[in-house]
């Protein structure tokens, strides 16, 4: 894997040891918050999508990983949460985007996709919902944060 801009060099799992341990530290976070009254829940959700995602192969993981951080930095009012055991993106209840996992599935890759709640209607009749991913360049990155800024409104 190539360096990062900004020097940060990434491990094999396509984090940097210091993104490894800002996420490390987040899930001790949520840990303890979970542990708490009034917004344990959802720290204890996104705890169990934070462990899913480090139960997967390095290239899911890595994956997992960015979209995670894309959409709960792009979209905070989504909640973290598993569904059909693989991550995914909730507002009220209801599943907006969601990771599916070609390793966990079997699959020759990996999907990003949107279920009907997210607003990526198109006036013309036709649009994607889904899309296999098998990694995330910096353009893919910010085509994942235009897609759920839409998806969101």
């Amino acid at each position: 894997m190539t360096g990062k801009a900004d020097g940060r060099s990434a491990g094999p799992g396509g984090f940097s040891e210091q993104e490894k341990a800002a996420m490390k530290a987040r899930a001790a976070e949520l840990r303890q918050e979970a542990g708490q009254g009034r917004g344990g829940k959802r720290a204890e959700r996104e705890l169990q999508v934070l462990e899913k995602i480090g139960e997967m192969d390095d290239a899911d993981r890595a994956v997992a990983g960015r979209i995670h951080a894309i959409v709960t930095a792009t979209a905070p009012e989504l909640e973290p949460k598993l569904w059909y055991g693989q991550p995914a993106y909730a507002r009220k209840g209801k599943v907006v985007c969601f990771f599916r996992s070609g390793g966990v599935d079997k699959e020759r890759y990996s999907t990003f996709g949107f279920t009907p709640e997210a607003a990526l209607d198109d006036a013309g009749g036709l649009w994607a919902t889904s899309f296999a991913v098998s990694g995330l360049g910096p353009e893919a990155e910010k085509a994942v944060a235009r897609l759920v800024e839409q998806a969101v409104r």
